[in-house]
């Protein structure tokens, strides 16, 4: 299968998990665009969906699903998202699009964070993929030489701004056997918004799409 296809299988086997009648969490990218797609066809079994980003905000009422501000909203039985890398705790690497600190706040607030992935984003030890550091546009400089001096190569995304007006610093070179440790004291750090390592808000469920099928990981 093409990684195309990889995603969509990944994409519509979340349908699996949305629970009738709810408000379903729904996350940013590639893969997060393939559920949309297949969530489109279910909308009448849901109440609406609450959303990371405001592409994945357009792409849902592009297909009549109503967008609730996550305020507004008490209970969260489910969080469908991707990783750009997850390792076989179901710690992960996100924020490559740039929606991290709003997709970590969904993945708190719901009771199971199921990631869909193809099988290229499976790690042993996570790092690889540079890590997103969202932060105050005026802490910028000072984040990145405290990432220096963790042994990082940090890259400012210049002329990206998130959707809270933040700059991102992607930290490139770090190898993090200890997930939870790291984003604990990146997390610490003034400035910083949000760290892209999910340990404290891993995931539930990966359901991760193989070229021989779908494979499903349970990290509870």
């Amino acid at each position: 299968m093409t990684q195309d296809e990889l995603k969509t299988l990944a994409g519509k086997a979340a349908l699996d998990y949305v629970v009738e009648g709810s408000i379903v969490g729904v996350g940013t990218g590639s893969t997060v665009n393939k559920f949309i797609d297949a969530l489109g066809g279910i909308k009448h079994r849901i109440r609406g969906a609450v959303s990371s980003s405001e592409a994945s905000t357009v792409r849902l009422r592009s297909y009549g699903i109503e967008v609730f501000d996550p305020n507004e909203v008490e209970d969260i039985p489910v969080y469908i998202d991707g990783a750009d890398e997850i390792n076989k705790s179901g710690c992960m690497i996100k924020g490559g699009g740039g929606a991290l600190t709003r997709e970590k706040i969904l993945a708190a607030q719901a009771h199971q964070f199921i990631c869909v992935a193809d099988e290229s984003k499976l790690v042993d030890v996570l790092g690889f993929f540079p890590l997103p550091v969202e932060v105050i546009p005026m802490a910028r400089a000072q984040i990145e030489r405290r990432l220096q001096k963790m042994g990082a190569t940090p890259q400012w995304r210049k002329g990206f701004v998130t959707d809270n007006g933040n700059h991102i610093i992607d930290a490139r070179g770090l190898k993090i056997v200890d997930p939870a440790d790291m984003e604990a004291i990146i997390s610490q750090w003034v400035g910083v918004v949000t760290v892209g390592i999910f340990a404290a808000q891993r995931a539930s469920v990966c359901l991760l799409a193989r070229s021989h099928g779908l494979e499903v990981l349970r990290f509870d």
